[in-house]
């Protein structure tokens, strides 16, 4: 049968953002969700909490990702840190994924408690980061000035990329923002 086939939370999360697109995510249910994926409702509990952990499942990932390559990288040149983090970042998480991310905002946009969840995550990035640095060495104002703009940074750059229909990358992107940060600190 269909619904043991390995694909299942991919399924999933196909369905469920096809349906918050359609008809919104308040609207949408879990049983909607796997009737359209041809699952039953306990595999999508398997891979699942809620139906919002279609949208934040992997939310962890980016944190973990920014506190390994903090641990990782040589003391004494956060910016280099930050920097070679974006980036990082950019190629591994963003880059080809235009289309889907971009559907993702959407969704998260038109939901205040997704936006809250979002912007949760968002502190979770900055709190891991400060903590990174500070681990590095770094006292805490200068570690907390670091994470908050490394954070803000990437914040800008993914809405500059997502709201534009060029072909710039989102390395570029950042680039290009941590060059006006420079300019205007001046």
């Amino acid at each position: 049968m269909a619904r043991w086939r390995p694909d299942a939370r991919e399924r999933l999360q196909q369905a469920a953002l096809e349906l918050f697109a359609e008809q919104g995510f308040a609207a949408t249910t879990v049983p909607a969700i796997t009737a359209r994926a041809g699952l039953t409702t306990r595999t999508f509990f398997r891979h699942f909490a809620d139906k919002r952990e279609v949208l934040f499942a992997d939310e962890a990932e980016i944190p973990a990702f920014a506190a390994k390559l903090i641990a990782e990288a040589p003391e004494g040149q956060p910016l280099a840190m930050i920097l070679g983090g974006l980036r990082a970042v950019a190629e591994t998480h963003f880059e080809g994924r235009k289309p889907a991310l971009r559907r993702r905002r959407a969704i998260v946009a038109s939901d205040p408690g997704l936006r809250e969840r979002d912007l949760h995550k968002r502190a979770v990035l900055a709190e891991v980061t400060r903590e990174g640095f500070k681990a590095q060495g770094l006292d805490a104002v200068r570690a907390g000035l670091l994470a908050e703009t490394a954070v803000t940074l990437m914040y800008v750059s993914v809405t500059e990329w997502l709201d534009t229909d060029d072909d710039r990358r989102l390395v570029d992107i950042i680039d290009a923002a941590l060059a006006t940060l420079r300019a205007e600190l001046q």
